[in-house]
């Protein structure tokens, strides 16, 4: 479903991806890891055509992204950071972005599983993180698209909202849905990931199941198994 080939990207002087190359198949939960500043949320705006890479292809279902469109409207995007306009209210949001796309929607489901009712007429600058995060989840997955990316979707949630976010994705998932995910949260990532890539200095430096992982760095815990790896990396 997503070819990466040779990919690098520049900012200035600093190297931020770094020949990259990665494959990602139709279907399941793929957890893209690493320490701040190894290159994932550029890796996602480069696969969404938010950031043009000095070199290197990305390819979406067998075509070129670059300088195209048309394929985005085949996929959910949930930001890392939400800046949502201050004096708009939840539900003129939500009818505003509905408009922008000509699908079907199911957002009434997840404002009832989210409790926001009490907060649709409320302005969105006077929410809290938490909950303009529950409203940027049901922004997310009210279209019904192919491809998922959900960039650190669980900051600022509560213990229930964490886990009806995971029920979705496991649901979106067993729909034969593909869901790139980046997070810090590991239990997230034990529970729903069927593949991680972790990445480091914009360089892949694993691909492969979290069993696969623990029995490579000889851990029992994906969180040591990752210090692991990065330790090791810092050493050469």
């Amino acid at each position: 479903m997503i070819e990466i080939n040779q990919l690098y990207k520049r900012f200035g002087k600093l190297t931020v991806l770094d020949g990259l190359d990665l494959t990602i198949d139709k279907g399941g939960v793929f957890a893209v890891l690493g320490p701040n500043g190894s290159g994932k949320t550029t890796l996602i705006k480069c696969l969404l055509g938010m950031v043009i890479p000095n070199k290197g292809e990305v390819k979406y279902q067998d075509k070129s992204v670059l300088k195209q469109w048309k394929y985005r409207n085949n996929l959910n995007y949930l930001p890392q950071i939400a800046n949502f306009p201050a004096n708009l209210s939840v539900i003129e949001l939500i009818k505003m972005v509905k408009n922008l796309r000509p699908k079907t929607t199911n957002e009434n489901e997840l404002i009832e599983k989210f409790g926001i009712q009490p907060f649709l007429k409320k302005k969105l600058g006077t929410l809290s993180g938490g909950t303009k995060q529950k409203v940027n989840i049901i922004l997310t997955f009210m279209f019904d698209s192919d491809l998922i990316i959900l960039d650190e979707p669980t900051t600022g949630l509560d213990p229930i909202a964490l886990i009806y976010l995971k029920d979705l994705i496991k649901k979106e998932r067993d729909n034969g849905k593909t869901i790139l995910i980046t997070t810090h949260i590991m239990s997230v990532v034990e529970e729903l990931a069927n593949e991680i890539v972790f990445l480091l200095d914009g360089k892949i430096y694993f691909k492969g199941s979290v069993t696969a992982l623990k029995a490579q760095t000889k851990q029992e815990n994906l969180e040591r198994a990752i210090a692991q790896l990065i330790s090791k990396q810092y050493q050469h």
